[in-house]
């Protein structure tokens, strides 16, 4: 039985869309929303035959990993996320790489030679890789109005990763990898009506909407702080507006609190776009932190945290 567990966002589902497009197979499927990235425990090792893993950081899966390789089971490993110390296994192939204008889908291009180069471009642009996806854009040939329709098709599906639980999504992770890989050109998909690009735009514009009227907490030179409210729109677009901030000041570091049921916040930390590091080092040194360079995350942080949270943010982009 062969595993694939890959994050709910457009960078981990577009990852699997392409690398299935190019290499079909009969798969179990591990996933969730954005914030799950604990998944690789969730592999039966009496039952796995080989394992892929893509867009879920190393080195929150660790222990996971080495049952894994434990067992001897054939591990394909891409992500860009902090790995913390790789395993040397005979078993282990990894595609690992933390620079801050890369994302798995992109390495996933890299490693398959462009085969489905536009999943890639979309996904890039979902997760925010505007630059990056420009660029290869640029290279490939497309224009300014397909470029258009692969963001916004990028932006959709991350958006639609967002939430407490899968009952908050719009599709589920695992359902939406499986109507996305039936198009082997995503701007068939975009031009098809009615399809999944055209339900998510209408919800995600909906959210958006709501997301105007967000509160903000601090608001200096350097960073902007704002809060949403306890509610599942506010979860769906807790990324996606963070980029939203981002793309409109570039030089600023930005963070989307959301409040949860039990008095904490979910924290979207995105670095900023004219200085793309630090993001994770401020989120890992509060519990339930993590992420990368650019763009990292808290799910818990305690109420009483919060002006500690803002200082430690502020002081690492002074």
């Amino acid at each position: 039985m062969h595993y694939d567990v890959f994050n709910g966002d457009a960078d981990g589902i577009l990852a699997l869309v392409q690398l299935r497009l190019a290499e079909p197979k009969e798969s179990t499927l591990i996933t969730g929303v954005k914030r799950d990235i604990q998944l690789l425990q969730q592999v039966d090792t009496a039952k796995a035959t080989s394992v892929t893993v893509l867009d879920v950081s190393l080195e929150k899966n660790i222990d996971a990993l080495n049952d894994v390789l434990a067992q001897q089971i054939p591990t394909f490993y891409v992500d860009h996320h902090r790995s913390g110390t790789i395993p040397e296994s005979s078993e282990l192939k990894t595609i690992i790489d933390t620079d801050a204008n890369t994302c798995t889908s992109l390495l996933v291009n890299e490693y398959l030679e462009g085969a489905y180069v536009n999943w890639a471009i979309a996904a890039a642009f979902g997760d925010n890789m505007t630059h990056s996806a420009e660029q290869l854009a640029f290279k490939v040939g497309l224009n300014a109005t397909q470029q258009a329709q692969l963001k916004a098709l990028g932006i959709y599906i991350n958006y639609n990763g967002y939430g407490r639980d899968v009952a908050d999504l719009h599709f589920p992770p695992a359902e939406l990898f499986k109507k996305l890989v039936k198009y082997r050109d995503p701007l068939a998909l975009i031009q098809e009506t009615g399809s999944v690009f055209h339900q998510l735009e209408k919800a995600y514009h909906q959210d958006m909407e709501q997301a105007l009227s967000a509160r903000v907490i601090a608001d200096n030179d350097v960073v902007k702080v704002v809060e949403l409210e306890d509610a599942a729109w506010a979860r769906r677009v807790s990324g996606v507006f963070g980029n939203d901030l981002a793309n409109s000041s570039t030089d600023k570091a930005h963070a989307v609190l959301t409040l949860n049921d039990d008095a904490t916040y979910t924290v979207s930390v995105r670095a900023p776009l004219n200085n793309k590091q630090g993001a994770d080092e401020v989120c890992v040194q509060f519990p339930t932190g993590g992420g990368r360079a650019g763009a990292a995350g808290i799910n818990q942080l305690p109420q009483s945290l919060l002006n500690k949270f803002i200082d430690t943010l502020t002081s690492q982009y002074s």
